[in-house]
């Protein structure tokens, strides 16, 4: 059965969701992010971007390349509060969707041609979405979620485009190597320096030798190159909160070695929040004293993913938390109130700079694994506690 997979993107989504608050704002050349110099560029109307502006440029370089342009903070609660909103629409026209980031969706219409025809029901789809969220979405439809995605990036903004079964590699060819997902900045360049610019020239170049400069990475160069890609729609289910408790084998009123703990633990739940690209707006401390008696304290915050926001709160919270003065058996960190988000996007007053160290140390936490790179006051942590840290935050979630 040939596949029929759908991809919706919302159009310039915090943009859009400033400009139904702020109906003044709508057609101006808009920018959201940090207001202060160092601050970054988080997300930018049409109109800012045909001055050059894009998300996470320097803000002294956006207002220098767009003076007139107006500045926003941003508001994640309004942006989580239409993402649902999309989401629920989604969820009550279509039987399994999955939902990649807070405004872009992938809907599996396979088999749906012998009934209705699926590029109609699609075009159908985004016209109700676009009616009942009051908000502008793009559609892109093939045969695989990579070529939907860059059909979709192609033609958006108010886009409705299908690439016939057949015509992944036609579609494909004429366009720069950096319109493939996944190929970023440090890929693309390295392509550039070999004189491979567009997917054409990518295609022709040998399997063996893709994986001799990139590695398995190569392989997957390649079938991108040729708009392979067998990947599935995987469900959306809603994960409600991420979780990590450790027990200790002796009770303990050691308190610099409590938070040494609790700061290990943040920085576990932390990357795994910028792994899965969400967001949290709650924070629960919890503590089960030698008595077994449990006490937790929780706030709410302005959504983040940054181990510095969270840890400056955690230590907090275990201060205001702790005062029996008594041994305690186990400590935990709850992170909830998720939203799909990226790291950048909750750093509205972070500088570029801030922005760079996260995704350098995330880098190597991805590559080498989460323990290869902690902060110093976690380095006597031992191995066993880690290992206990890891065990069980596999089960709370």
């Amino acid at each position: 059965m040939e596949r029929n997979i759908i991809h919706l993107d919302l159009d310039a989504f915090f943009v859009a969701v400033e400009c139904k608050k702020h109906k003044e704002l709508k057609g101006k050349p808009l920018i959201i992010g940090g207001q202060s110099r160092r601050g970054v560029v988080a997300a930018c109307s049409y109109e800012a971007r045909r001055f050059g502006v894009h998300s996470a440029m320097p803000m002294y370089l956006a207002m220098q390349l767009c003076p007139d342009a107006l500045v926003i903070s941003g508001d994640m609660e309004a942006y989580s509060k239409n993402s649902h909103l999309v989401t629920e629409i989604i969820a009550n026209s279509v039987p399994m969707f999955e939902k990649s980031s807070i405004d872009e969706f992938y809907i599996d219409a396979s088999g749906m041609d012998k009934f209705f025809g699926a590029f109609k029901w699609a075009k159908e789809l985004r016209k109700k979405i676009m009616h009942e969220s009051g908000l502008s979405i793009s559609l892109g439809m093939s045969v695989n979620k990579l070529v939907s995605k860059v059909t979709t990036n192609e033609f958006k903004p108010n886009a409705e485009k299908q690439i016939p079964a057949g015509e992944e590699k036609d579609f494909l060819a004429p366009l720069a190597v950096e319109k493939i997902p996944m190929i970023g900045k440090q890929t693309s360049a390295f392509l550039y320096d070999m004189g491979v610019r567009t997917v054409a020239t990518l295609r022709e170049m040998p399997l063996k030798f893709l994986v001799s400069a990139f590695g398995k990475n190569g392989i997957s160069l390649w079938n991108k190159a040729h708009g392979i890609d067998d990947s599935p729609v995987v469900p959306y289910s809603e994960q409600k909160s991420i979780s990590t408790e450790c027990t200790f084998e002796n009770d303990t009123i050691d308190v610099k070695k409590l938070k040494s703990i609790l700061i290990a633990m943040v920085e576990k739940v932390a990357f795994q929040l910028r792994e899965q690209k969400k967001l949290t707006s709650c924070i629960t401390v919890k503590i089960r004293y030698a008595n077994f008696d449990t006490e937790t304290k929780q706030i709410q915050i302005p959504y983040t993913s940054s181990d510095h926001v969270l840890l400056h709160t955690v230590t907090q919270l275990f201060d205001k938390l702790y005062n029996r003065r008594m041994l305690i058996r186990l400590v935990g960190v709850r992170l909830s109130g998720l939203v799909h988000g990226n790291h950048q996007i909750s750093l509205f007053d972070d500088t570029a700079e801030g922005i760079r160290l996260y995704e350098a140390i995330d880098k190597i936490k991805h590559k080498h694994g989460s323990e290869k790179l902690v902060r110093a006051t976690t380095i006597g942590v031992s191995r066993r506690v880690r290992m206990e840290m890891n065990m069980f935050k596999g089960n709370l979630r």
